[in-house]
Order: structure tokens, then C-alpha cells, then sequence
């Protein structure tokens, strides 16, 4: 692997400078996939883009002749995956890796001057699947994903660093964390026993309504043996999850929803920790939004919970995957 010696921006430069040749006038851009192999800060990415099979796309003209606007996630982007080599990269699920090197991907030229709060752009996924632009001061973010930088020239193309990597499932909230449980995405939290509280619950047609939009706190399996162990309800298997109460799980479930679908720059619009209320009517306590991240915290938590993979795009919310269940 590439030692990460040199910052995107200079290598793209020195990239760019290398290929003009003699000439003064003639500068020769590289393709979006010669900037990644190029620049060490993007090694994961052009590792993901071979086991992906989507390396021969980012070196070409798109299929109509047009261009690509790519947001590029760097390497210290996927290690928050906990990808940090190639081999990481190869116990995925192609299929999925491909989904979400395409989620990255636009059709065009979107100039870091068109990325507007509040705007969005369709993906290679499909044009349902989009990316929102956040703003907070003077930053800027696609979904949950800060862009370190705009408008890095190919020649098929646009290239805008982004610090983390942008997750889809290409479904619903509880097709993402169906997908989650098998899986068949970057890391594997293990979320089988939310998903057996959800269908026990019976929150599945409230939480596939296509109409609605949710923001999901989503503990782990490990949180839920936690949370059961000490509540004195045993949840350490999807079965004994199937033998809980419904309407216990389903007041717990409730309030791990907030309405309408947030990104971690949208959910505390400051540096200081907010209070808002949960469906289930349980008050949350949302840290400050630090690192690309927040804590939540219930009032009976004795410490926040912690985001363990933030900002996963549903067709119908979000879902950010924490560490407890909130209480």
C-alpha cells in the first residue's frame, strides 16, 4: 500500500503539472481514476474501484460522451470503515461495494460553486437516489460527509475530496438494516436482533412507509444484550427477541426515531448539546456535532451512546448505528 505522504490537493497538482509536457499551453488532465492512482490519499479509493469494476468507468468519457462529477472519499474516510487495505476490501460484498462506489458518482460537471445548501444531485445508483448539500458556516457537506475540497480537474471530469465514505442501501429503513444484518456492507455491526425487534414490534410497515421520513438511532446487537441484561429481559438471541413483548419493544424502538431524516451536520445545529423528543415521547440529549459525529443519550443512559457507522441514506430517512440503546 501506498504511504499516505502527500496532501490530495499538491498530488493533483504535481499530477497535472507532470502531464503537461513542454508545453506551457497544452496541459494534458488526467482521467478520475489517474488522480487516484496517482495520489496516495486515494489509494483505498482506487483499490475499492478494481474490486468494485468500476476503475475502466472513472478512466473513460461517460457512455454519452459527457463528463463525471465524483465525491472521492480519502483513505482516512474508509479506516473510519475500519478499510485500511486492499485485503479489508476483498471480504466485502462486491455487489454493495459497487452500489456504494456508484452512490459516489454524477452524471455532468458539478462544479464546487453549484453545490448549494439544500440541493441535491441524482447518483449512479439512480436518479431517486440522491446526495443533499449541507452547509454549516463555511463548510460545506454532501449527506454527512465534509468536502475537504472542490474541483479537482480530469479530463473526464470533476473530483471533490470527501472525509468519509457515503453509505446507501438503495431501500428503505428496514431493507438497509436487513442488508446491515447479512453483511453486505463495508463493516458488519450486527444488527439481527434490531431487525427481530422491529418485525416483532410490528413497526415494519410504519418503518417501509415510503411516504414518511425518519431519522433511526440503530443499536448493535451487542447493545441490545446490554440494554436486556440489564433490564432483566433476556435479548441475547433472535429468538428470545421473538419471545419479548411486543409493545415493550415496540415503546423501546420509538424512541430510537426522530422525524424527518437528518445528517449528523443537520441533527444540532451548534457546538453544544440540544434536547429533543423522540416518537416514543422520550427525551434525547444530541451532543455537539464534533468530528463529523454526535453522541445521544437517553435520561436513564449513564453515558451517551456513540456513532458507530453515521449517516447511512435510506429512501426514506436515515440511519445512524450507535453503540447503546437509549433508555
Amino acid at each position: 500500500m501506498k504511504k499516505n505522504t502527500l496532501p490530495f490537493a499538491a498530488a493533483a497538482a504535481g499530477l497535472l503539472l507532470a502531464l503537461a509536457g513542454c508545453s506551457k499551453h497544452d496541459v494534458v488532465l488526467p482521467s478520475i481514476a489517474s488522480i487516484a492512482v496517482a495520489n496516495p490519499d486515494f489509494q483505498m479509493l482506487e483499490d475499492a474501484a478494481i474490486r468494485g469494476d468500476v476503475a475502466v468507468l472513472l478512466s473513460n468519457k461517460a457512455p454519452d460522451g459527457g463528463d463525471y462529477t465524483v465525491f472521492a472519499p480519502t483513505n482516512a474516510a474508509f479506516a473510519r470503515l475500519g478499510l485500511n487495505t486492499a485485503a479489508d476490501l476483498g471480504a466485502l460484498d462486491r455487489g454493495f461495494l459497487r452500489t456504494t462506489l456508484f452512490y459516489h458518482v454524477t452524471g455532468g460537471r458539478v462544479a464546487g460553486a453549484d453545490l448549494a445548501a439544500g440541493s441535491s444531485t441524482p447518483s449512479a445508483v439512480g436518479a431517486t437516489i440522491t446526495r443533499r448539500i449541507i452547509v454549516r458556516g463555511a463548510d460545506k457537506y454532501v449527506n454527512g460527509s465534509k468536502i475537504l475540497a472542490t474541483d479537482v480537474q480530469a479530463a473526464n471530469g470533476l473530483v471533490h475530496p470527501i472525509d468519509k465514505v457515503l453509505l446507501t442501501g438503495g431501500g428503505n429503513i428496514v431493507q438497509t438494516a436487513i442488508a446491515v444484518a447479512e453483511g453486505k456492507v463495508f463493516v458488519q455491526p450486527e444488527l439481527t436482533l434490531l431487525v427481530a425487534a422491529v418485525v416483532r414490534s410490528g413497526l415494519v410497515t410504519t418503518l417501509s412507509d415510503p411516504t414518511a421520513s425518519f431519522t433511526i438511532f440503530a443499536p448493535t446487537d451487542a447493545a441490545f444484550r446490554a440494554f436486556g441484561a440489564a433490564a432483566g429481559i433476556p435479548l441475547n438471541t433472535t429468538t428470545e427477541v421473538g419471545n419479548a413483548d411486543p409493545a415493550t419493544l415496540r415503546a423501546v424502538l420509538l424512541n430510537h426515531a426522530l422525524g424527518g431524516g437528518k445528517f449528523t451536520p443537520e441533527l444540532n445545529p451548534g457546538s453544544s448539546a440540544i434536547t429533543t423528543t423522540a416518537a416514543g415521547g422520550l427525551s434525547l440529549t444530541i451532543g455537539g456535532f464534533e468530528g463529523g459525529v454526535e453522541t445521544v443519550k437517553g435520561p436513564n443512559n449513564a453515558t451517551p451512546a456513540t456513532m458507530a457507522i453515521p449517516d447511512v441514506h435510506c429512501t426514506n430517512g436515515v440511519v445512524h448505528i450507535i453503540n447503546k440503546v437509549l433508555n
